[in-house]
């Protein structure tokens, strides 16, 4: 299922990670892993796994964890029934849904995909979250109140969550580096750390503006008007945010809507290149290859059968 963390029995030893609970749970009926930070990347500060999930799964019972645990579901949709603490809820999982597991709280799962369901999902050591907590003078009891505020969506999470597979390169150093900014900005109540609230906003409407637009060839100078700021003060306050560039950050935006459109659509490739904004299918190819690591057409094979 889309959050289990299972990866051996000797990732228990890591200090800080509590995933014992999941010891006795047979991951193999439920996922196909496809990247452990641990294994792929040498990290010790922060957990990141990428999964591909059964169709359909009835009745899973997930114990809860002292770590902060956050899903992303990366593609696909389904229909999500959850039961925790005697309240049982149903939600709609499609790309960008967000879920912070409240820690030490069970639930009980089922859901039908209607198509590939591939998941993206962080563990960040509850040592860290206190650490966070204390230099914000937060309290981090209230966890069911976060969850609930990041379901609502949360464009700083999802960017950060969707880019640590990407990074594998990167040493632990960057690892914690990511860990500690998550936690600072959940604990914050998910303000944007040391930017005024007037570039908060320009970052997260910059990235509305990118999302409503992919079709379009944007430039800087484009998305810096909408925001009512200068094309260098612009760039500074959204890498400040997201840790990538504009630039960047678009293009990732537009090879996501592509895994999309290939997995769950039969739009011809020079259709979804328009579709995605990329001024040719060489283009979208390429920059492809490097976020995903295939060609686009190899990809449609491998999730579509």
């Amino acid at each position: 299922m889309f959050l289990l963390t299972l990866f051996g029995s000797h990732v228990f030893n890591l200090p800080g990670f509590d995933l014992t609970p999941y010891a006795d749970i047979d991951e193999t009926q439920y996922v196909q892993r496809s990247y452990c930070s641990w294994s792929d990347a040498g990290w010790r500060s922060l957990l990141v796994q990428s999964f591909m999930h059964a169709r359909q799964v009835e009745n899973l019972l997930l114990p809860g964890t002292s770590d902060l645990h956050l899903v992303l579901c990366s593609q696909g949709e389904a229909m999500m029934r959850v039961s925790s603490g005697g309240t049982a809820t149903r939600h709609r999982w499609r790309p960008g849904r967000l879920e912070l597991m409240v820690p030490g709280q069970s639930t009980l799962r089922s859901y039908t995909a209607t198509s590939v369901l591939s998941t993206i999902q962080v563990h960040i050591r509850r040592t860290d979250v206190e650490q966070a907590a204390r230099r914000l003078r937060k309290s981090v009891s209230d966890f069911e109140a976060l969850s609930a505020r990041l379901g609502a969506g949360d464009p700083l999470v999802e960017h950060i969550v969707r880019s640590l597979p990407a990074n594998r390169e990167a040493g632990d150093l960057y690892a914690e580096s990511a860990a500690a900014f998550l936690a600072t900005h959940l604990m914050s109540g998910g303000r944007i750390p040391r930017l005024p609230g007037r570039e908060h906003a320009a970052v997260r409407k910059a990235i509305s503006v990118m999302q409503d637009r992919l079709a379009e060839r944007l430039t800087l100078a484009e998305i810096a008007v909408e925001v009512h700021l200068s094309v260098y003060h612009f760039v500074r306050v959204f890498r400040d945010a997201t840790g990538e560039t504009p630039y960047r950050y678009l293009t990732r935006l537009r090879i996501e809507s592509a895994q999309r459109m290939l997995t769950e659509t039969s739009l011809t490739l020079e259709q979804i290149t328009q579709r995605c904004g990329f001024a040719g299918s060489s283009a979208l190819s390429s920059a492809f290859l490097r976020q995903v690591g295939v060609r686009p057409s190899a990809y449609r094979k491998a999730t579509t059968g």
